[in-house]
C-alpha cells in the first residue's frame, strides 16, 4: 500500500512516499507565506518526481506547524509522534530523539516499540533553532550551507552568552566589530545552541542511541557541538530534514 506524509515546518514542507516499509521518495521546498500552497505544491512534486498518481496514494497524514493546512490529508498527528515514528522506522534502536527545526526543538524519548515515553519542547523561544542560524547567518554575510563546515576549522570559539536571538545577534555583530575570526563566531554561535538544547534534553535523562532529526541536523557543527556537549555520540539520518513526513507517511499505513 502507498502512503504519504507531508510535513508543513515554518521554513519548509517536506513529502514523504512509503510503500510496505520502504520510502520510495521524499521531496523539500520552501514553505513561503502560503503554507496550504506549499503543502499541495511538495506533495505534487513527489508524485510527480516517483511517477506516480494521486489516485494510487491510498492514505495521506499531515504534521508540523501547518498540518492544518493541508485540507486534503485524512488526517493529522502531532510532530512528536511523526518524529517518533520516522526514527523508529530508520532504526529501530533509536531510544531517543532531538529534534530541531526552524522554529522549535524538542527531544523525544522512545521505548523499545518506537512509542513515545516522554519529550520536551522549546517553542517559546527562536534560540536553538533553525530560525536563530538563519539571523546569525545573515549578519555573518555566509550562506547557511556553510556554517557547519566553516565552524570545524575553529581552534577557539567565540563566547555568545545571550540566550535571546535579538541580543545574540547584537552581540555577534560586537564579535565581528572586535576582529574575531568568522570560523570562531560561527563556533560559538553552534556551542550556543548546543547548551541551550543540552540543558532542555537533560529534563527527560537521554539514553543512546540518539538520532537527530530536522533540518539543523544537516549541520555537522551543531552535531559536533551536541555530541560535546552531551557527552554522546549522535546518529545522523541522510533522511534526518524528511524524518516528519516519512513519520507522517508510516502512521498513515494504519489508518
Amino acid at each position: 500500500m502507498l502512503t504519504a506524509g507531508i510535513d508543513i515546518g515554518s521554513i519548509t514542507a517536506k513529502a514523504a512516499i512509503v510503500e510496505d516499509g520502504r520510502i520510495l521518495g521524499t521531496k523539500v521546498i520552501f514553505t513561503g507565506y502560503n503554507a496550504e500552497a506549499a503543502g499541495k505544491n511538495v506533495y505534487e512534486d513527489v508524485l510527480r518526481e516517483n511517477a506516480l498518481y494521486k489516485s494510487a496514494i491510498k492514505k495521506i497524514v499531515s504534521t508540523g506547524y501547518g498540518r492544518n493546512s493541508v485540507k486534503f490529508a485524512d488526517k493529522s498527528f502531532t510532530e512528536i509522534m511523526c518524529h517518533a515514528a520516522g526514527a523508529y522506522h530508520l532504526d529501530k534502536k533509536v531510544r531517543s530523539i532531538i529534534d530541531i527545526g526552524g522554529q522549535d526543538s524538542k527531544a523525544i524519548i522512545l521505548d523499545v516499540d518506537g512509542k513515545v515515553k516522554n519529550f520536551v519542547m522549546n517553542d517559546k523561544c527562536a534560540a536553538g533553532t533553525g530560525r536563530f542560524l538563519e539571523v546569525m547567518a545573515r549578519a555573518l554575510e555566509v550562506s547557511l550551507d556553510e556554517f557547519g563546515a566553516i565552524s570545524l576549522k575553529s581552534k577557539k570559539p567565540s563566547k555568545i552568552s545571550s540566550l535571546c536571538t535579538v541580543f545574540a545577534e547584537s552581540e555577534v555583530i560586537s564579535l565581528i566589530a572586535k576582529g574575531e575570526k568568522r570560523q570562531d563566531i560561527i563556533a560559538g554561535i553552534h556551542e550556543s545552541i548546543a547548551a541551550r538544547v543540552a540543558s532542555m534534553s537533560a529534563r527527560l535523562g537521554l539514553s543512546e542511541p540518539i538520532m537527530i532529526t530536522g533540518g539543523v541536523a544537516r549541520n555537522s557543527g551543531v552535531v559536533k557541538a551536541l555530541e560535546k556537549k552531551l557527552g554522546m555520540k549522535i546518529e545522523v539520518s541522510p533522511y534526518a530534514q524528511v524524518n516528519g513526513a516519512i513519520g507522517a507517511a508510516f502512521l498513515a499505513t494504519s489508518l
